[in-house]
C-alpha cells in the first residue's frame, strides 16, 4: 500500500505508523461518568466495512500526522490530508 503524503509525495506504508480511527475522541476524564465513557472508548468500537478515516504518522519522512481516508476492504486510498490538532486523540 502506498500513501500519498501531501508533503513528501507517494511513499510505502512502511514509512508510516497507524494510530487508529480518526473520528474517535478521547473522553473527558473529569466527567461524572468518565469510567463508563472510557470503557466505551477503549472496548466498544465499530468495525466498519468500506471507507474509513484513519490517523497515520509519517515517522519515516516528514513526521507529519495525516488523516487517510481508506477503504478497509480494498485498501484503496481516496484522500490524504494533514491532521489538525483536533484530529489527534
Amino acid at each position: 500500500m502506498r500513501i500519498n503524503c501531501p508533503y513528501c509525495g507517494p511513499r510505502g506504508n512502511e514509512e508510516f505508523a497507524y494510530l487508529g480511527d480518526a473520528t474517535v475522541r478521547r473522553p473527558d476524564p473529569a466527567a461524572e461518568d468518565a469510567a463508563a465513557q472510557f470503557y466505551e472508548y477503549v472496548y466498544l468500537r465499530d468495525n466498519p466495512a468500506g471507507s474509513h478515516r484513519e490517523l497515520w504518522y509519517h515517522g519515516g519522512g516528514c513526521r507529519s500526522w495525516l488523516v487517510v481516508t481508506r477503504n478497509i476492504r480494498t485498501h484503496e486510498i481516496s484522500d490524504v490530508a494533514f491532521a489538525d490538532a483536533g484530529d489527534k486523540p
